[in-house]
């Protein structure tokens, strides 16, 4: 008998239900692509650990209370079509222009016995008009660890906090502001070795475009925080601490494969296309900067608004 099912035992006129694991362990979500253009669609899938007929699978948005004291403070709103369940195990959220999360959980049975609910998934989005902007300064996407870097959120709401989702899954999401508040500036003394994204929300559910901010202690790549607006130059370069010096090239990297290879550490590109967008990286003498990607804006963008 699977684990997830219930043995119902008849005892004279009464019923009695003894469950053996009744809810099933936590699906997995997951969520493609985790960046994208705005207006584009996004494909969120649902997996249960033991996979058979009879699943019906529900679909969250995760929307943001804010809260000065619980950083959980979330609620779920089910998406279209999904008050009953769907008997797909995915589903397209089409034309997506701001950062979201969301959350799945499945069940079955007559009465419903569900899952946990999924951990929460994030998909990233540059606004081509967002709601709310958030700024760094510095600015730049990758900083050394002894940095200290200002995060700030601009829009019409009242009131904005700064999230961070962290890289590692064991960790919450959260709001994050560290030991200086002021309005809505948050200063980050001492940044971890790790990729963490931020963005800002309010509580009417408005997001900021997403921005990741890697920390490295030897090399990182300094690259556009927000998106490029195609057909304008930019320029990549490769940093090393302050201190450090090495004799020889600097190798660029586009999605894991090599593009330029010279000694200025700086990779230049005249006019930025769409086909320029991806993950950007460099490597000088064995050492390796973190990943960044550099999303690029087209009119195409605008277009798929309408």
């Amino acid at each position: 008998m699977s684990p997830s099912l219930c043995l119902i035992l008849y005892l004279k006129e009464s019923v009695c239900t003894v469950c053996v694991n009744c809810v099933a362990s936590q699906p997995v979500l997951t969520v493609s692509p985790s960046w994208l253009s705005p207006g584009a669609s996004v494909t969120l899938k649902c997996e249960v650990k033991h996979p058979s007929a009879g699943w019906r699978f529900y679909w969250y948005k995760a929307v943001p209370r804010l809260s000065k004291i619980n950083m959980y403070n979330r609620y779920h709103s089910l998406l279209p079509g999904s008050s009953s369940g769907t008997e797909q195990d995915s589903y397209i959220v089409h034309g997506q222009t701001h950062t979201a999360g969301y959350v799945c959980k499945a069940g079955r049975g007559d009465p419903v016995i569900y899952t946990e609910t999924s951990k929460l998934k994030f998909v990233w989005s540059g606004d081509v008009h967002p709601s709310a902007s958030l700024t760094v300064s510095p600015g730049g996407a990758q900083h050394f660890t002894s940095d200290s870097v200002s995060l700030s959120c601009e829009g019409n709401s009242t009131e904005w906090r700064v999230k961070r989702f962290p890289d590692d899954s064991s960790l919450p999401y959260s709001s994050y502001c560290s030991t200086t508040r002021t309005g809505s500036t948050c200063n980050v003394h001492g940044l971890l070795p790790r990729n963490d994204a931020y963005w800002c929300e309010s509580g009417s559910g408005e997001f900021s475009n997403a921005v990741n901010i890697t920390a490295n202690s030897v090399i990182i790549l300094v690259s556009p925080v927000h998106p490029v607006n195609e057909g304008d130059s930019v320029s990549l370069h490769c940093k090393l601490r302050p201190g450090l010096s090495f004799y020889s090239n600097f190798a660029f990297y586009k999605n894991g494969n090599i593009i330029h290879n010279d000694d200025s550490g700086v990779l230049n590109i005249s006019a930025v296309s769409k086909s320029d967008e991806g993950f950007y990286k460099c490597e000088h003498s064995g050492n390796e900067s973190p990943e960044s990607w550099m999303s690029v804006k087209c009119e195409c963008d605008l277009y798929s608004l309408h």
